[in-house]
């Protein structure tokens, strides 16, 4: 009964649930991405150098480190309908003012407060799914979610190098043209948010009597398994150990992601006289690698209900990745090795994103998830700025790939010595027997 409970329950969520949020985080991290895309003709018309686009494109990072907990702090309180659909309206508009900027400085303040907009957006999702589903759900889900943003880069590529291509457009640059147009999209969809989304299960009208009950019971016993072990508050959440460990891990994998998402088209650009909108395709090959290895290997940690291992063979990868392009820049090979990274930096994802809820409930959870993601957001920021005095400083792009490579290691070895975080839904039955005496 209970397996057909699920079966029923389950397939309804993520019909629900999945697709729109999918569709949500596509818009707003195109928003995010098409400044790499900008860059291309950005650059010149700003006389901005590659370090001073790197610093100004990473402010966004500080914005959102300094936010994300608040805003994370705040849904569990107010309820996620009200607070995605106004992270996505207020994000929205800002996306759109960045076609005022005149040059690096207001560049990077309208960055900075897109960052403030922005904050709580993707911790506020993974929280958000812990509401619905059951601990052995969580990679694949998070993995699905996360399929936005390859989808994104990958449709963002030629819809915002097409864009870039309307030179002109009522007097205006094409990137900013290109920001106003993908910037509208992103507000339409927060007000949609308010009439789509239900804070939780119990007020969920697609959902029937015995299913809610089924699903309340699930995640309340999950719960009282971990906090069986230890409940933490607040502040306990946020400088736990194991908390801080999952952030060092996560600030080098999204450092080194960010640090080649920022600059992959120009390096793509660098490689041959190719049109924006032959670059905007060819960007697309590293995140349809990405996403479809994001997809496999939530699905494979899910299987075998483990996430470290496969963290840190992601990690490894991605590592390899990076040393292959910096060791082949300027050949097509370079591409290969970029490709190979995003395998890995995607793949990373859904066994990471599961690692928080295994020991973390309530509000701890949720301060705690916001901490991991803001923290290694400032990756967004030292990543692009080192690449860009990188290459100012020795015309290639090889060197800083060197270096964002060497961070992939350190987060290996951070999985491979000190990631140990056990499952305690493992001793579940345990708890639910000792409940019911």
């Amino acid at each position: 009964m209970d397996e057909a409970l699920e079966k029923s329950a389950m397939r309804k969520i993520y019909l629900r649930l999945l697709p729109f949020l999918v569709f949500s985080y596509i818009l707003a991290y195109i928003d995010r991405i098409n400044v790499s895309f900008a860059g291309l003709t950005m650059r010149g018309d700003l006389k901005m150098s590659a370090a001073a686009f790197g610093f100004a494109a990473g402010t966004f990072y500080w914005g959102y480190f300094l936010f994300e907990v608040p805003s994370n702090i705040i849904m569990e309180k107010v309820g996620a309908r009200v607070w995605i659909a106004r992270i996505m309206i207020t994000w929205g508009i800002i996306a759109g003012l960045t076609a005022l900027v005149i040059g690096s400085n207001s560049f990077a303040i309208v960055r900075f407060f897109l960052g403030v907009a922005e904050a709580g957006f993707f911790p506020g999702i993974v929280l958000y799914f812990t509401y619905w589903f059951p601990a052995h759900h969580h990679a694949r889900i998070v993995s699905g979610f996360l399929l936005g943003l390859p989808i994104a880069v990958a449709l963002g590529a030629p819809i915002s190098t097409a864009l870039l291509g309307l030179d002109g457009l009522l007097g205006l640059r094409g990137w900013q043209v290109m920001y106003i147009a993908e910037a509208i999209p992103t507000v339409l969809v927060g007000i949609v948010t308010l009439f789509v989304l239900t804070d939780r299960p119990e007020q969920a009208s697609f959902l029937t009597p015995e299913e809610k009950s089924w699903l309340s019971a699930k995640l309340t016993s999950e719960r009282r398994a971990k906090e069986s072990v230890r409940t933490f508050s607040l502040w306990q959440g946020m400088f736990d150990r194991k908390v801080l460990l999952l952030a060092l891990n996560y600030l080098g994998i999204v450092t080194a992601s960010l640090g080649m998402l920022i600059f992959i088209p120009q390096i793509i650009k660098s490689l041959g006289s190719f049109s924006n909108m032959t670059v905007g395709w060819l960007t697309m090959i590293p995140y349809v690698c990405g996403g479809i290895a994001m997809v496999i290997w939530g699905r494979i940690s899910d299987r075998m209900h483990e996430r470290r291992w496969n963290l840190l063979v992601a990690c490894i990868v991605s590592t390899a990745g990076l040393v292959l392009a910096g060791m082949t820049m300027g050949t097509w090979w370079a591409l290969v090795g970029m490709s190979i990274a995003a395998v890995g930096f995607y793949g990373s994802k859904g066994p990471f994103w599961a690692m928080p809820s295994m020991f973390l409930t309530g509000t701890a959870a949720a301060a705690a998830i916001a901490w991991i993601n803001s923290i290694g957001n400032l990756g967004g920021f030292f990543g692009p700025w080192y690449v860009g005095v990188m290459k100012d400083a020795t015309g290639s792009f090889a060197g800083g790939l060197y270096g964002l490579a060497l961070l992939g290691l350190i987060s290996s070895l951070v999985c491979a010595f000190f990631l140990h975080i056990p499952n305690h839904t493992a001793i579940l039955p345990a708890v639910v027997a000792s409940a019911a005496d």
